[in-house]
């Protein structure tokens, strides 16, 4: 059971990681993002990798 708990907490912080994540790239500046070579209509992709990996 503890197990369970612990499993789905991590799942949540890593949600959380994600939309935060997705949440800043999409409302970076423009100037910044080329700065950075970052597409902001990647910003779920580029979440996606950072928080779970590829």
């Amino acid at each position: 059971m503890t197990n369970l708990l612990n499993d789905l907490k991590a799942a949540a912080q890593k949600r959380a990681a994600y939309a935060r994540t997705v949440r800043e790239i999409e409302n970076m500046p423009l100037d910044v993002a080329l700065d950075l070579g970052i597409y902001r209509g990647d910003a779920h992709r580029i979440a996606h990798e950072a928080v779970y990996g590829r």
